[in-house]
């Protein structure tokens, strides 16, 4: 998926998310799972119409310090069945 998309599949530092035939990467992504999510969450996706630039540098500085501001576990969060099958195989 990330090849065909031009996008390294070696050495990728961030999520991806696929909706039909398009891929979005980075803050884009992060609106765009947000708008899904639905409820409260999805009035973030309102920051859509800040340049990309703009959003992508928040997104890496949020990226590059969620541990120091949010903590790390040490545990895997196991999601529901529910939830489960919002994945891919």
């Amino acid at each position: 998926m990330l090849a065909a998309q031009g996008l390294p599949a070696d050495a990728f530092k961030s999520f991806v998310v696929q909706e039909g035939d398009k891929i979005y990467t980075r803050s884009t992504g992060a609106l765009r799972v947000l708008k899904h999510v639905g409820g409260f969450w999805s009035i973030f996706y309102a920051f859509i119409i800040v340049p990309k630039f703009i959003r992508d540098g928040v997104y890496d500085l949020i990226s590059r310090n969620r541990y120091k501001w949010f903590g790390e576990k040490t545990e895997c969060w196991i999601p529901t069945p529910e939830l489960q099958k919002r994945f891919l195989d």
